[in-house]
């Protein structure tokens, strides 16, 4: 029997193939929870057949080339290279994006019973990826499979996330999702990351404002800090967490000062002066990060907001919030 294992990113398939648990890997590494959603139509170029001169991310662009070759799969569409294997193993990871991740490929290859009869799903505790092959290949998670209940449930909850409100993805909570074990708390966790209804900030960019006024001066400090003291729960990643520190710093009334570069992209990292400049900052809190720790001001009362929370496009005159004491969604006044 030949085995295809699908999950979260190529570090979690690369440390799956050291431990030999399938024929083949694939990483799909996208990430969903930052930006716009795909729409449909570009998921369906996104999965579907690589066309000639097609610039458009694509799910392979993730495997090196030589590998895809040695399988016979250059240009292949996500169903068509499912086809060819007996049993698909979809090992995913229980934080937010993985969940994104996997109510996306359900809800994608729903239509696909030929492909959904062969999915089993594999619901890890932990990230993959931080984990050694040896002990991987000892895992025994349960093997769940995948049946109508999962992608009638994957289908509700894909376009839930796209909706141009956060309505649909918190009504979610009200309903069973259990089939999913992960996924209650990933809809609880990316709710928390809309504008909190006293401060206009989400949930990680308090955790930054904390950690600042607890004595994290210095930019590599405080991703280190933040990524140790939240290992367990952060729904952003690092390329994200420096987006979020950029729009406390660089506004028209910041919440953080000292931040001596930016924006955070590859092209500042790839800079060497740019990042030692940037990795010397001296952060301390504003007033105004003082006053909204404590709880006395609002961020978008002084700064614009423009950003993309699943489908929903979040503005200051359209600022969706969460009250996290009373696990409420509030709509914009």
């Amino acid at each position: 029997m030949t085995r295809l294992i699908l999950t979260n990113d190529t570090s979690a398939a690369g440390n799956l193939g050291a431990a030999h648990l399938a024929d083949f890997l694939i990483g799909l590494e996208r990430q969903l929870i930052w930006g716009r959603l795909p729409s449909d139509a570009e998921l369906k170029v996104f999965f579907g057949q690589r066309k000639k001169r097609q610039h458009r991310l694509h799910w392979l662009d993730y495997s090196p080339r030589w590998r895809l070759e040695r399988v016979d799969a250059v240009g292949l569409g996500l169903i068509e290279f499912c086809a060819r294997y007996d049993a698909i193993d979809l090992w995913i990871d229980p934080g937010p994006n993985g969940q994104l991740q996997l109510v996306c490929l359900l809800h994608y290859l729903s239509p696909h019973r030929e492909i959904t009869s062969k999915l089993t799903l594999l619901q890890a505790d932990s990230r993959i990826a931080e984990h050694w092959p040896e002990e991987l290949a000892k895992w025994r998670l349960p093997a769940i499979k995948i049946g109508s209940d999962h992608l009638q449930l994957a289908s509700k909850a894909w376009p839930a996330f796209g909706a141009p409100t956060p309505q649909h993805w918190f009504g979610l909570l009200e309903k069973d999702l259990s089939v999913l074990p992960r996924l209650r708390q990933a809809v609880v966790e990316l709710l928390e990351e809309l504008p909190g209804h006293a401060t206009g900030l989400g949930v990680t960019e308090l955790w930054l404002l904390e950690l600042i006024r607890e004595g994290c001066v210095h930019p590599p400090d405080l991703f280190g800090s933040y990524f140790q003291q939240h290992e367990k729960r952060h729904v952003y990643g690092y390329w994200e967490v420096g987006a979020l520190l950029d729009g406390l710093a660089h506004c028209p009334e910041p919440a953080v000062a000292g931040l001596e570069e930016g924006p955070f992209t590859m092209e500042m990292h790839d800079d060497r002066s740019r990042r030692q400049r940037y990795d010397k900052s001296k952060l301390s809190l504003t007033q105004l990060g003082e006053a909204i720790l404590a709880g006395h001001d609002d961020f978008s009362r002084h700064n614009p907001i423009r950003r993309w929370w699943g489908g929903t496009e979040l503005t200051n005159d359209r600022l969706w919030r969460w009250d996290g004491a009373k696990r409420a969604l509030i709509a914009p006044s």
